[in-house]
């Protein structure tokens, strides 16, 4: 097995000196032009992919647009984009996601293959009497380009909608951050006020006190009231006796 490894990588070394610097600026702009939601189409590797096919895929392409081996301006970023699509497919949540997609674009595919299979009646013969027909067709160029557009699409269509969602829960939270930081300075508001008046209070009470001690003093009972003014005439001012009733 030790042999095998020595091989392979006298058989990279071997391959890497031959590719000129043409070919890596070329692999460099078919990485960069790659759909970025499918990590498959970084490493240029089929959906029935093994572990081992990535990490032997990325190994090739990594060391062909590495930065210090590529002129390409762009080089370094077409070796993190590889990096990301290895780290994607390694990770078996992210890899089933992508594999959940590929498989509902098949079979919205070959549902609408069906269809058409029915309306065509030469071809729904072959069908049924080769038993490998629809494996061929499946297998087939056009049917692999086929099957890479409907993912774009379907990736696409659920990016979209990871997207609308974040941006839901976004403003929702922004929203409620709102309403907590107003209910906050409500309350405290309501502090302020109660501190303000509950530091007035020693003058309010002093206040009152000074009210209290200034009032009138009731006339005590049995007591004689001072006389009061007539004023009915302006030019006249004089006193009314008091009358004695009997």
């Amino acid at each position: 097995m030790g042999e095998t490894t020595v091989d392979e990588e006298a058989l990279l070394k071997e391959f890497y000196a031959e590719v000129s610097e043409v070919e890596r600026d070329n692999e460099v702009i078919r990485i960069l032009s790659c759909f970025k939601l499918n990590p498959f189409e970084y490493l240029n590797l089929s959906f029935d992919s093994s572990i081992d096919d990535v990490k032997k895929q990325y190994r090739k392409l990594s060391l062909m647009v590495h930065p210090d081996k590529c002129k390409h301006p762009q080089a370094k970023e077409a070796f993190g984009a590889l990096a990301k699509a290895q780290q994607q497919l390694l990770d078996q949540q992210e890899r089933d996601y992508v594999l959940s997609q590929v498989k509902s674009a098949k079979e919205e595919l070959l549902s609408v293959r069906k269809k058409k299979l029915k309306k065509d009646t030469a071809s729904k013969m072959k069908s049924l009497v080769d038993e490998k027909y629809d494996q061929f067709h499946e297998q087939s160029e056009e049917f692999k380009q086929q099957l890479k557009l409907k993912v774009r699409e379907i990736l696409t269509e659920q990016e979209w909608r990871r997207r609308k969602m974040a941006m839901r829960i976004s403003e929702e939270e922004g929203r409620l951050k709102k309403d907590e930081e107003e209910q906050k300075q409500v309350w405290k508001r309501k502090r302020e006020h109660e501190e303000q008046w509950e530091g007035t209070r020693e003058q309010r009470v002093s206040s009152w006190r000074d009210f209290m001690k200034g009032g009138k003093k009731k006339t005590a009972k049995g007591e004689l009231k001072p006389p009061k003014l007539k004023t009915e005439d302006p030019n006249k001012s004089y006193v009314q006796r008091p009358v004695k009733r009997g």
